[in-house]
């Protein structure tokens, strides 16, 4: 029999077991936090063209529109932060590209 008819491959390393030693307990499914929107709620900043600062938190280093499921916008809002993002650059308040 060939040597190369025993080998696993590469990325198959068998069950993963817990980090609590040689018991092995239980692990815990990872818990997702529900992110709420940050346009919503009594203190939330409104959405407008002539705030290039707050609209380039939601745009990426090279330019382009951070997607809500990074950010965790709203779809509504999502809306609305990508048509005064594309006043804002209509208008040079800000790039279309990074430089």
């Amino acid at each position: 029999m060939s040597e190369f008819a025993e080998r696993k491959p590469a990325g198959d390393r068998g069950p993963r077991t817990g980090g609590a030693g040689a018991g092995g307990a239980a692990r815990r499914p990872f818990f997702k936090r529900r992110k709420s929107c940050p346009f919503s709620g009594k203190n939330a900043p409104a959405i407008d063209y002539k705030d290039p600062k707050l609209l380039g938190r939601y745009v990426s280093e090279r330019g382009k529109m951070v997607p809500s499921r990074i950010t965790a916008v709203s779809q509504k809002a999502q809306r609305k932060l990508a048509r005064e993002i594309k006043r804002a650059r209509f208008l040079a308040l800000m790039p279309y590209v990074a430089s």
